[in-house]
């Protein structure tokens, strides 16, 4: 295989923060046990998540320094609507001061108590902002899908005859959309492939329901097809995203992954009554409908980063250095989800700790290693994110993982490379890893906010065993 390199070179540099072991176990106490409240300044290599941390080109900061604030139909909302409606097709484009902002909207403005939302797995954000409304957020990925060290090329597919099975049986009135997340974050990053989006299509058609898109990663998810599906090789990452946008009637999109800006997002479809109801609440919520909770700069970055981001040297570059990660994990003997995903490599937290009870987080007593070792921030992806229900009780999640997401444009080989360090360290002092319990935590999103106690002495499935 051929070196694939950067394909960019560096204008602007920010130092790194470097702590002592001492220094890291204070500041990990000070947070709960608990890394997304540790201060950013006691991090040295931050892969909590891929969204809004990434680099900016040169020419999104010149796109910047154009930006028009004026309030309502800037110049700057133009653009930006010019390249949302090009790459999406769709009529309506409603912007966003981020992603959970157009999913709080849509969902509020079309469900009502009861109602049902499938997707492939919706992720934390957008099954909260569903269950909120009283409605159930269900997932039905393939089966494939739940099966981490299984190989599959497009693991994020919808699973078409449970799909149908849920339509056309005594819940399908309940349905009041279908959709799917490209690529899919909650199972490991895992593409969708067009055939399954086709597939997707013809049965919300069959019963009538609309079909929206969860398109952070939609370049990311373009990029596979183009590489996995046949007859996609010779076609562009933007032709493959425009059919993807094509069989859906809308979607919800956080510009901080795909769009490669610092923030913003938007609520794209082609329903006149819907589109109304949703700017009615973005006007009581965000802003008016032409800067949507943004700045005029900040919709210039993101028209700028809808462009770059479906360049092929970039993605090229992007899934390469994910799999660069994924391969020396492997080669340590840390179970990943494979094949690695398009923004983060997703370790398999339950098979590297197997004496760790899934009720005692595997997946946070791995993120704390990560820290304590390298001072190196990474996210559980288990069953405090998703073990807890509605009712408040809780059961373990399908899959216990830790994702190390990837900044875009942010770190180099050589970063990547300590992070290697570090996971060999983890990975030789897993065997005596405890699990924690939770102190204290709210009743919607834990994992935010929630204070952690560590473990003593041996775990309950270790004393099974």
């Amino acid at each position: 295989m051929p070196v694939i390199i950067e394909p960019f070179r560096i204008k602007t540099v920010e130092p790194l923060n470097f702590t002592t072991r001492a220094e890291r176990e204070t500041a990990l106490k000070t947070a709960g046990y608990n890394v997304f409240s540790l201060r950013a300044r006691h991090v040295t290599i931050d892969l909590l998540t891929d969204s809004g941390t990434g680099a900016m080109s040169a020419a999104q900061w010149g796109a910047i320094m154009q930006g028009d604030e004026s309030y309502a139909g800037s110049k700057s909302f133009e653009r930006f609507d010019s390249v949302v409606r090009d790459l999406t097709g769709f009529k309506h484009i409603i912007p966003t001061h981020q992603g959970r902002a157009a999913e709080r909207i849509l969902f509020h403005s079309a469900l009502q108590l009861g109602d049902v939302v499938v997707n492939n797995i919706h992720f934390d954000t957008t099954r909260a902002n569903v269950e909120v409304e009283g409605a159930e957020a269900r997932d039905l990925v393939i089966p494939e899908g739940r099966l981490t060290a299984f190989v599959h090329p497009f693991k994020g597919n919808m699973h078409l005859e449970a799909l149908e099975a849920v339509l056309k049986g005594e819940e399908g009135p309940r349905v009041a959309m279908v959709m799917v997340t490209v690529t899919n974050n909650s199972g490991g990053g895992q593409p969708v492939s067009l055939e399954n989006l086709r597939a997707v299509r013809a049965l919300c058609d069959r019963y009538g329901k609309p079909f929206f898109l969860d398109a952070c990663r939609f370049a990311e998810n373009a990029w596979f097809i183009k590489q996995r599906e046949p007859g996609h090789h010779a076609r562009s990452p933007k032709e493959i995203a425009q059919e993807m946008f094509s069989l859906a009637d809308g979607c919800i999109m956080s510009a901080k992954k795909d769009g490669l800006a610092n923030i913003g997002g938007f609520l794209a479809m082609n329903d006149d009554a819907l589109a109304q109801k949703c700017r009615n609440l973005l006007i009581l919520t965000e802003g008016f409908p032409t800067y949507g909770g943004l700045a005029g700069y900040d919709l210039e970055a993101i028209a700028q980063g809808l462009v770059e981001v479906v360049d092929e040297n970039y993605l090229r570059y992007r899934i390469r250095s994910i799999e660069y990660l994924a391969e020396r994990f492997l080669s340590l003997g840390i179970p990943i989800v494979q094949p690695p995903g398009g923004h983060a490599v997703y370790i398999d937290a339950a098979a590297l700790l197997p004496h760790i009870d899934p009720l005692q987080y595997p997946g946070i007593a791995v993120v704390n290693a990560f820290y304590l070792e390298g001072g190196i921030r990474t996210c559980e992806i288990g069953t405090v994110m998703f073990g807890l229900h509605p009712d408040g009780t809780e059961t373990p999640a399908g899959m216990e993982l830790v994702r190390l997401a990837i900044p875009r444009r942010l770190y180099t080989q050589s970063h990547i490379d300590y992070v290697v360090e570090i996971a060999a360290t983890v990975k030789e002092i897993s065997w005596a890893l405890k699990g924690y319990r939770i102190a204290e935590a709210p009743a919607v999103l834990r994992h935010f906010t929630a204070r952690f106690e560590p473990l003593r002495g041996r775990t309950a499935a270790a004393q099974v065993q």
